[in-house]
């Protein structure tokens, strides 16, 4: 996809604003350098990309996303660069990395704010919606699809295993009696009145864990992860960095060990970085942000 900034989004739907999270550690943790070749292979809107573009003469930039949505408002608001950006419709996994072309590569995982606040998109049960949660509204599989047509067993495990909720069981049992479901509200009614009142009325809505399970299985998140970070340090040049930030410990650890065990990069980040306390006061959604950093190196084991 080359640059649409030309096409107008939805003047009715939420802004695709993106506050980039980490950013100072980020872009230290990368050391742009003038002329150099970047890959956000998450671009958004847009916002980490503007800083990468911004901190050095001449750099050139390629950005992905798999929602049209996002790469609409990049475009737009990367738009004063030119022909430095290049941009490509592509979930991140199925990207073509050609090998040691870029001096970084950066990832930012997870849901957008304008995902959970654009109501029609399904991934938030604070408005009534139909059940989607599509990152890439061309593919067919859609949460509505998972709740009322699979099987008890296969709901019980994805809740376990992606939302990390230990009343699976008893919350999918209440769905299964209630389905089928056509929206979002529907749904997190029917998870709040399978669990006890001392979880109906705490603090995290007990359908949180749900949705972030139902997301995560409709996108395929985890075996994307795992498949980008496989491919990506091809595309690095020797010295160049890859730079991941997650959102929760399942991305986390997958993040961690990949680029531990893959034996052409090296760690500099022993621990993940994580927000100060000046930017969790700014943005909150900073607070469960990990910035892993690893380097290139070359088949002896040196970097540039």
């Amino acid at each position: 996809m080359q640059n649409d900034s030309q096409t107008p989004l939805n003047p009715d739907a939420p802004t695709f604003l993106h506050t980039p999270v980490l950013s100072r550690e980020l872009i230290e943790g990368l050391g742009v350098c003038p002329g150099g070749n970047y890959l956000d292979a998450t671009v958004g809107g847009g916002g980490h990309s503007r800083l990468i573009l911004a901190a050095a003469k001449d750099v050139k930039l390629t950005a992905i996303d798999q929602d049209q949505d996002a790469l609409k408002a990049a475009a737009e608001n990367l738009a004063e660069f030119g022909e430095q950006v290049q941009f490509i419709h592509a979930n991140f996994s199925a990207y073509n990395f050609p090998v040691d072309t870029f001096d970084g590569i950066i990832a930012d995982l997870g849901v957008s704010s304008y995902h959970l606040d654009c109501a029609e998109r399904g991934f938030s049960f604070r408005n009534a919606a139909n059940l989607d949660m599509r990152m890439n509204q061309e593919q067919d599989l859609t949460a509505a699809d998972i709740v009322n047509f699979w099987s008890e067993a296969d709901l019980v495990e994805i809740c376990f295993k992606y939302g990390e909720e230990r009343l699976s069981r008893r919350i999918i049992r209440r769905v299964i009696e209630r389905r089928p479901f056509q929206t979002t509200t529907q749904l997190a009614d029917a998870i709040a009145s399978a669990v006890p009142p001392k979880y109906r009325y705490a603090r995290i809505h007990p359908a949180t864990r749900v949705f972030q399970a139902l997301r995560i299985a409709v996108n395929d998140e985890l075996k994307v992860l795992e498949t980008f970070l496989e491919k990506a340090p091809q595309a690095l040049v020797t010295g160049g960095k890859i730079a991941v930030i997650s959102f929760h410990s399942l991305e986390d650890r997958i993040v961690k060990h990949t680029l531990r065990e893959t034996s052409s990069l090296r760690v500099i980040t022993k621990k993940p970085i994580i927000a100060r306390e000046d930017e969790i006061v700014e943005n909150m959604r900073s607070r469960s942000a990990k910035l892993r950093i690893a380097e290139k190196v070359d088949k002896f084991g040196f970097e540039k």
